[in-house]
């Protein structure tokens, strides 16, 4: 029997990823092989198609996104996007509006608690994107980030920042180790392993740099380093390596879209290279993710566009005198939509009435709407924006399990 899509058969391929090993408690764990991959990977076909897709997809983003006018304004929602669908993820019930009311700081009641673990997630990709500029994406890095990751929520005493010292496994709540759908390397291991993937990540290698940075995400996730939050700290892998590498300008793909939207394939995928070693396929998975994205992050550009200059054009032809304060305050609203009047008061340098005014008429223009429903000390949110870059309302698949 063959991989579909490679010319060895499948007795040569199993453990091309790495073997499962008895341990003494009876369980078997999974010992990853260093990358890249042997066999070597057949990077041809419909694999290569995909990968000459991905590639002028990326492409088309990143152009896209530099023809923003000052594009660092609009990065700030795309981090946003990507933090809370790599979250929702691993089980978190926050919203992108939740997130963004939290760093507002609206306290609603029914503010989901998790939404401190979508905060940490954007504080990590910060951090690391700043942190790239001294250090490369390397194990200490690694754990840095997670450090960040975990900081103050759920999972905050399962050692953030340090390799795990006990055996983790993936499977259904309450599972045993016997149970398990999957057993990652032990303790011992991950050194070992986490050493042998930075190695590959420096190494001069011929091949692409998308199939480097898709096979660096599923050998972490193999690894499986932490007690928690390992697969949030796989996908922000994934960013800091297509900025590190300058493949993206910004880090702009919000690649958890593709991964939650086929979520049970994203998990079935990794597990067929532990299994049969099949490479090939979770490449070509990840890939179709990666042009799929990035085609979508490349349309949000355009409308953000076509967005400013329309809200731009009201600004001016209904304020007046006032225009210049719209315009500020409008520039502004795109890397903080949602903003008290204070906000405008101290971004303006006016007083208070005339910025209550200026937000007054921005949401007559309906720039602005009204986000708390109080009478005093409210806020307001540039709603157009930020559905921008809602969910779509497609169907997503089950994790399994």
């Amino acid at each position: 029997m063959n991989i579909p899509g490679h010319p060895l058969p499948a007795e040569a391929m199993r453990h091309r990823a790495g073997r499962y090993m008895a341990q003494p408690a009876g369980y078997r764990a999974f010992y990853p092989a260093p990358l890249p991959p042997q066999p070597s990977l057949q990077l041809e076909g419909e694999l290569q198609g995909l990968l000459s897709q991905a590639d002028r997809a990326l492409g088309r983003l990143d152009g896209s996104i530099q023809i923003l006018p000052n594009p660092d304004l609009f990065v700030f929602m795309y981090v946003r996007k990507e933090a809370v669908l790599s979250s929702q993820i691993e089980g978190t019930q926050s919203s992108l509006q939740d997130l963004l009311a939290a760093e507002a700081h609206i306290l609603a009641p029914d503010r989901p608690r998790d939404v401190d673990e979508v905060v940490n997630y954007v504080n990590a990709m910060n951090y690391g994107l700043a942190r790239l500029e001294e250090l490369p994406v390397s194990v200490r890095l690694i754990r840095e980030i997670h450090e960040r990751l975990l900081q103050g929520v759920r999972g905050m005493r399962l050692t953030p920042g340090e390799l795990r010292r006990s055996q983790n496994w993936i499977g259904h709540a309450g599972c045993s180790l016997n149970e398990a759908s999957f057993v990652p390397p032990p303790p011992h291991e991950v050194p070992v392993a986490l050493g042998a993937l930075e190695t590959f990540l420096h190494a001069d290698s011929e091949l692409p740099q998308l199939v480097q940075v898709g096979l660096a995400h599923a050998q972490f996730e193999t690894i499986h380093p932490f007690l928690d939050g390992n697969g949030r700290v796989g996908r922000l892998l994934i960013t800091f390596l297509l900025c590190q590498r300058e493949i993206l300008g910004k880090p702009v793909l919000y690649l958890s879209h593709f991964f939650k939207q086929h979520r049970a394939e994203y998990y079935e995928r990794l597990q067929a290279v532990r299994d049969s070693g099949d490479w090939e396929g979770w490449l070509a998975f990840f890939l179709r993710g990666v042009a799929s994205v990035s085609r979508e992050a490349t349309e949000t550009a355009r409308r953000i566009l076509a967005l400013r200059e329309d809200h731009r054009a009201k600004v001016t032809a209904g304020l007046g005198r006032a225009a210049g304060n719209g315009h500020k305050l409008l520039e502004h609203l795109y890397q903080r939509p949602i903003v008290s009047v204070a906000d405008v008061q101290l971004l303006t340098t006016t007083t208070y009435t005339a910025a209550n005014n200026l937000v007054s008429r921005l949401v007559a223009l309906g720039i602005l709407e009204e986000a708390t429903g109080y009478r005093r000390n409210r806020l307001f949110r540039y709603q157009a924006y930020i559905e921008l870059f809602g969910e779509s309302g497609e169907a997503t698949e089950e994790a399994p399990g």
